[in-house]
């Protein structure tokens, strides 16, 4: 899969998440206060994060010609992000979630699109904001959860794109143990390759202390408390790059496609607040520019990086604390 609908399927996962996260004998808004203000929850209500890539080699193409071999020497990012709930009762869900991204690149040697754009050099701006329904009842004697998002982007020149989805997912199990959910997700968006999407979620605790924690396609970790106020996870985790360019007065997107493969450590700092560690290695498989009004299949640029080293710290602020369910 060339691109990856993170800010969208975010909105999948809560939901899901949510459902699976608590005993079968509690309400549906206790579970969702327990899933939103667990000691490391899925969604974070404030998030801010930084991530250094170390410097790695691309092979680049332009036009369907290929470029020489180029480096990028300083990739940076800066991430901020808020989820908060309207509506919690036994049927009904209503949140929003608000996403910024700031992106600076340096390569080694000059790329342009046009004469006058340069494309390896810069910081870019990009955002994105999202208002998500779910509705909570029961499909062949089991929970089901079914959602509609509608979700705007753009850059710090304009809004730009318009996205919607809807998804059903079915909680297939959900005992002390395991937890398994099954689902899809129908997007409404003409710059998506694909059309719908599966969304399977599966977490299983085993007698050691370790726990499976399976999102798909978002990520696939083994986890662990450790310490008193620690957790420790190793495995992959997808993301994505994104932002705009206007050569000519055009408008046009870049989107990479991002792999992280490594380890992952979060400590509760205590007052609701959670610090987080990773570091490991990144693949970037697709990196494409395309113009807006096309299918990213349409590009203009592409480029296959080699792996390179990645550093993340950041930090969440979880203002309801540790939840009185009832």
């Amino acid at each position: 899969m060339k691109t990856f609908k993170k800010n969208l399927i975010t909105f999948v996962i809560i939901p899901v998440a949510t459902m699976v996260s608590a005993q079968k004998k509690d309400s549906i808004p206790n579970k969702v206060i327990a899933f939103v203000t667990d000691k490391f929850p899925q969604a974070r209500d404030l998030n801010i994060e930084f991530t250094q890539v170390t410097p790695y080699k691309f092979s680049p193409e332009l036009y369907g010609n290929d470029l020489p071999e180029n480096k990028i020497k300083s990739f940076q990012q800066v991430k901020a992000n808020a989820n908060v709930y309207f509506i919690k009762n036994r049927k009904w869900l209503l949140s929003a979630s608000l996403n910024y991204r700031f992106t600076s690149i340096n390569a080694e040697n000059n790329i342009n699109l046009f004469s006058e754009e340069n494309i390896s050099k810069g910081s870019f701006h990009y955002h994105s904001e999202a208002v998500n329904v779910t509705h909570f009842t029961k499909l062949f004697n089991k929970i089901a959860i079914f959602s509609a998002t509608a979700s705007i982007d753009g850059s710090d020149q304009h809004f730009e794109r318009i996205r919607g989805m809807v998804t059903g997912s079915l909680v297939l199990k959900a005992n002390a143990k395991t937890k398994m959910t099954l689902g899809v997700a129908i997007f409404a968006d003409p710059s998506t390759p694909i059309p719908a999407l599966p969304i399977f979620t599966y977490e299983h605790k085993f007698d050691n202390g370790w726990v499976a924690d399976i999102i798909l396609p978002k990520k696939i970790l083994v986890r662990k408390d450790i310490f008193s106020n620690g957790r420790i996870s190793f495995g992959t985790e997808m993301d994505n790059t994104s932002f705009y360019l206007y050569p000519s007065g055009k408008t046009y997107e870049f989107r990479q496609l991002e792999i992280n493969s490594g380890a992952i450590y979060e400590h509760h700092l205590g007052g609701n607040f959670i610090g987080t560690l990773k570091t490991g290695i990144r693949a970037t498989p697709a990196s494409r520019i395309f113009e807006k009004n096309e299918s990213p299949r349409d590009f203009i640029f592409d480029a296959n990086a080699k792996p390179s080293f990645y550093f993340n710290v950041g930090i969440s602020y979880n203002p309801f604390g540790k939840p009185r369910v009832k």
